[in-house]
Formats: C-alpha cells, sequence, structure tokens
C-alpha cells in the first residue's frame, strides 16, 4: 500500500494533474454523475482525494449490491449536511429490515431536498417509521415498488411532498389493492393484473401504465380487464402526458370492439410503447378521438420485454360472437398486418394517416422503430395531409437512437 501511494504521488508531482487542482465543490459535483459505489473508490488514488466524496451532494446506494454493513459503513463516513438527492435501493431481506429505519432516518437527517425510496422483493413484511410521515425536511419523495405481495391498500395521503409513484408488479396478487395518492404528479403502475383502484391520485399530470401477461396463462378475463383499464383511464382523464404499454392498448381495443364509451382526455403528450399490428388499432383510434389537446405523439416499436399472447384476444372476441376477421379493421375498413414482423411501410403509412384523421392540434408525430425496420424510408411513409394537418412534422427514427 505504501509503495502504491508513493508511486501515485510521484506521478503526480511529475505530471500535470488538472482535475485535483480544482476546488472540493467542483470534484464533488463531477462525482455525483458516476455511481456512488465508484465514487467511493476515488479515495484510494490519493491523498488529495481521500474525503472529497464524504461531501457529495448527490448519493445513492444500493443495498442490493451492498452488504447492510457496507452500507452503514458508508453513512457514516459521509459528512455533507445539505444534500440534494439521496437514492436508497432497499431490498427487504431479513437481514435488511433492522437496518432501514436508520438509514432513512440517515437520509432525513442531512436535510435531503429530493428523496428517492425504492423497495425490491417484499418477501418480508415491513413498515415505514412513524416519523417519516411527519418530516417537511425534503422538497420531494419518489417511492418505488417492486412485487409487494401483501400490499392490499397504499394510503400515501399522509405524504405531502410524495410526487413520483412507481408500482411494478409482474406476479398475480389475490384480493383488491387501492392506491390513495393525492399528491403525487407522476404514476408508473405496471400491474399483472390490472388489479389496482386509483381511489385518489388528483394531483396526477403525467402516467404509464401496462400490464404484465405472466398471470395470464391460467385465465384471462376480458370483462374485467376492460372494466379496469377504463376506470383507470377516467381517473388520469386530466393528466397532460401519458404513456401506454401495448398490453393495456389491447385491453383498450377490446373495450371499443365491444363499444364501450371512453372517457375525454386532457392529454397534450401520448407516447405508446407498443408493436404496430392489428389488435391495438381500434383502441388507438379512440383514444385519439377523444384527446382533442393532443399535440404530440410518439409510437415506440418492439421496446416492451412481456407481449401478451394475441390468441387471448381473438379467442375473447370469438366467444362473444365477433368475427375476428373484421372486428380488428380500423373504422375506415383497412387491414392491418397480424403480427408484428409482417409489418411493411404501407402499415406505417396507414397509421400516420389513421392519426391525420383523428387529431386537430397535432404538429409533431414522432415514429421509432426497431432497427431492422429503418430499411423503410421517410418517403414511403408520406401521406396525403388534411388541412388542419400542413405544419405537422413525422418523424421516422430507430428505438435505439433517444429522441426529444
Amino acid at each position: 500500500m505504501y509503495q502504491m501511494k508513493m508511486a501515485d504521488d510521484k506521478i503526480i508531482e511529475g505530471d500535470v494533474d488538472l482535475i485535483s487542482t480544482l476546488p472540493d465543490v467542483i470534484l464533488q459535483d463531477i462525482l455525483c454523475f458516476i455511481p456512488t459505489k465508484l465514487a467511493i473508490t476515488t479515495s484510494l488514488l490519493s491523498r488529495r482525494w481521500r474525503h472529497v466524496w464524504c461531501d457529495i451532494p448527490s448519493i445513492s446506494l444500493d443495498v442490493d449490491t451492498l452488504t447492510a454493513a457496507s452500507v452503514n459503513e458508508t453513512l457514516t463516513r459521509y459528512k455533507a449536511t445539505k444534500t440534494k438527492s439521496f437514492h436508497l435501493i432497499i431490498t427487504t431481506m431479513m437481514g435488511n429490515i433492522p437496518h432501514i429505519d436508520s438509514w432513512i432516518e440517515g437520509a432525513m437527517s442531512r436535510d435531503v431536498e429530493n428523496l428517492s425510496l425504492d423497495f425490491l422483493h417484499h418477501y418480508y413484511k415491513y413498515k415505514l417509521p412513524d416519523f417519516f410521515y411527519y418530516t417537511y425536511s425534503f422538497k420531494q419523495l419518489d417511492i418505488t415498488l417492486y412485487e409487494c405481495g401483501e400490499l392490499r391498500i397504499l394510503d400515501l395521503s399522509k405524504f405531502l411532498r410524495l410526487r413520483i409513484l412507481e408500482v411494478i408488479r409482474h406476479l398475480p396478487v389475490q384480493g383488491p389493492r387501492k392506491i390513495l395518492a393525492p399528491h403525487i404528479h407522476c404514476l408508473k403502475l405496471h400491474d399483472s393484473q390490472l388489479s389496482c383502484t386509483l381511489v385518489d391520485v388528483a394531483s396526477l399530470t403525467e402516467a404509464n401504465l401496462e400490464m404484465s401477461p405472466r398471470s395470464l396463462n391460467r385465465e384471462f378475463n376480458g370483462d374485467f380487464l376492460q372494466g379496469m383499464v377504463l376506470k383507470m383511464l377516467e381517473k388520469l382523464k386530466n393528466a397532460e402526458k401519458l404513456t401506454l404499454g401495448r398490453n393495456f392498448t389491447g385491453i383498450l381495443s377490446l373495450a371499443e370492439i365491444h363499444g364501450v364509451p371512453f372517457p375525454m382526455f386532457k392529454v397534450k403528450a401520448l407516447t405508446l410503447d407498443t408493436e404496430i399490428c392489428q389488435y391495438i388499432i381500434p383502441g388507438i383510434e379512440s383514444l385519439l378521438q377523444n384527446s382533442p389537446e393532443l399535440e404530440k405523439l410518439t409510437v415506440v416499436e418492439g421496446r416492451a420485454r412481456f407481449y401478451m399472447p394475441v390468441e387471448f384476444l381473438d379467442k375473447y372476441l370469438k366467444s362473444q360472437g365477433f368475427n375476428v376477421n373484421k372486428c380488428w379493421r380500423s373504422k375506415d375498413g383497412a387491414s392491418w398486418n397480424k403480427y408484428c414482423k409482417d409489418l411493411k411501410s404501407e402499415h406505417v403509412a396507414s397509421l400516420v394517416e389513421l392519426v391525420l384523421k383523428n387529431t386537430e392540434k397535432l404538429d409533431k408525430m414522432v415514429v421509432l422503430l426497431d432497427d431492422h425496420f429503418l430499411k423503410f424510408k421517410i418517403e414511403d411513409v408520406v401521406v396525403p395531409t388534411l388541412p388542419h394537418n400542413n405544419n405537422i412534422t413525422i418523424v421516422l427514427s430507430s428505438t435505439n437512437k433517444p429522441m426529444t
């Protein structure tokens, strides 16, 4: 260790180390852009760096990759009295539960502005400490819940500063679940059965909704799912930003085919995270017709991990007496590709035309395709514009390229 330090110091003395000459406050801002676990290792670089990380304004600790002892040691060495953001990724394994309260208290004691808590895999029951409900130190609170099988009622009405809530559950859960979160601005809900009832999300401005198909192998209850998606959208009708997954949109298509009325939406930016195929067209068409304020539409093809088998949708409609060769068409009678692998440029053109026919204020449409579809040329998807769409911008790009 001594020789390594001496070698390190010699390098610094012989060469110009401009980074190390910067003030601590700048170095600490730089360290915020790398994982905290890596930032801590900079203390081994030289004497100059030994304590720099201890006052970084933002810290993120992943208990899924760290031991409880190492987290405790890190919080002991962390000396910042004012923290901009504190992110804890917590696994509620039995060995961690005795420490969770102290970790949260340690974050709150540093006058943190933005506190993020991710709870992974509720294998054991854990209850947030009472002091957590009555603190006013932070400006924003974000909570992410993964699985949480014992959860029945999620009442977050006391969390006045809770702004972002994520509930991710891929496994089936028995019994109803209710969410009361009147102060959140953003909700991400990926649910296995769409069994969550949104009791109060009055302040919501942004939502991301999807259904995991893992629990549908044994039973597909189309009537129940249609009712749930429309109840959710009724609660979200005032949101300005919506992201809907392919499975969610497919259930909306069932509702449209059954003639179930959709609520009117105030959405201005709509993202459809879905493949382009016949099973999502009826739902999209009704969404657009009921979104008169829509300004931007983004279609992201091929990004989802789990798709609901389309056979479930066909089988359900057949049981209801529908002709599946006709009911998946758009209202103008156009037919669509059944599977994503059959997508052609004319289908993308038809989607663009459908959007133009059903929107009035739209000024930008972005279609992000999987790389193997980018053999399409933009002129292949140009369609005659309607009078109110003269100024619309249509962007065709790869899903691997970030869009703004």
